[in-house]
């Protein structure tokens, strides 16, 4: 595959080296140079396929089965969990943080395998959670783990031994998070010069609206993804390739421009 284009990668370049606050809407795909399968929500190792358990993934993965049958549901977020265990987080997520050296960075993710905190970034919002934060749904216990090795599968409360200990993350048919929905409103409210959606499929409206209202008030925007999706026909530049490989290019030359700028910044008033 071609690099990225350079003449959009410069542009994109610029737009950031004229930016205060940025903001990084991420999927699946930018955690595909980790390793990790691009799949469809929560449970997407499936695509549109049912469970051996004869339930399509989206029953398995609800809350209400997590309530009725929680051997069900752990079953599965065990094997999701599997999917991600020993895969560490890649230069994309890595010049995401780095950026804050410079600016402004909020992330909003919907990805659940908890690479952004890893890699650094301190402005996070995790809108659909993180598969190695745990809590009881009946008393104050909470935990974060590296995985799920040697986990009672359900796991009991060591706290209250009750069987209501579940991940931080979105199941289907929940509802998200309010400290996450209030804290992307903070954000949103505030304001950013310029917009990035990489490796989702932008088919949720907290996740499309963003790029959506940016564009038609004029705010630069920026798509990284190899296929088109529900934001590319709004996008100022799109670039149809890897997250990583993108992310470089573009941090190369931002690199390069920011030094250049560094004396004239420093003889400034």
């Amino acid at each position: 595959m071609l690099d990225p284009n350079p003449t959009i990668i410069a542009s994109i370049a610029e737009a950031m080296c004229r930016s205060h606050r940025l903001l990084f809407i991420t999927g699946a795909g930018i955690s595909a140079d980790s390793g990790l399968p691009t799949y469809r929500g929560i449970g997407g190792l499936y695509n549109d396929q049912v469970t051996e358990d004869n339930f399509p993934i989206e029953t398995a993965l609800s809350g209400s089965m997590l309530q009725t049958n929680p051997k069900i549901t752990w079953k599965y977020l065990y094997q999701i969990e599997t999917s991600c265990r020993g895969a560490v987080f890649n230069d994309a997520h890595f010049i995401i943080s780095k950026l804050q050296n410079y600016c402004e960075v909020c992330v909003l993710t919907q990805n659940i395998d908890g690479f952004h905190r890893a890699a650094g970034s301190q402005n996070l919002i995790e809108i659909h959670g993180n598969i190695h934060d745990l809590h009881c749904t009946r008393c104050d216990y909470n935990t974060t783990v590296i995985d799920y090795i040697g986990l009672e599968i359900p796991p009991f409360c060591s706290n209250c031994h009750s069987l209501s200990v579940r991940p931080r993350v979105v199941l289907f048919g929940e509802m998200l998070p309010s400290h996450a929905i209030q804290h992307l409103d903070a954000e949103l409210a505030k304001g950013f010069d310029l917009i990035f959606s990489i490796g989702t499929t932008s088919i949720f409206p907290y996740i499309s609206g963003p790029v959506v209202q940016a564009r038609k008030i004029g705010i630069p925007t920026v798509e990284i993804n190899p296929n088109e999706t529900e934001v590319s026909f709004c996008v100022e530049y799109k670039i149809a390739d890897g997250a990583e490989k993108s992310m470089r290019a573009i941090w190369k030359d931002y690199q390069s421009m920011m030094d250049a700028t560094v004396p004239d910044r420093e003889q400034s008033p």
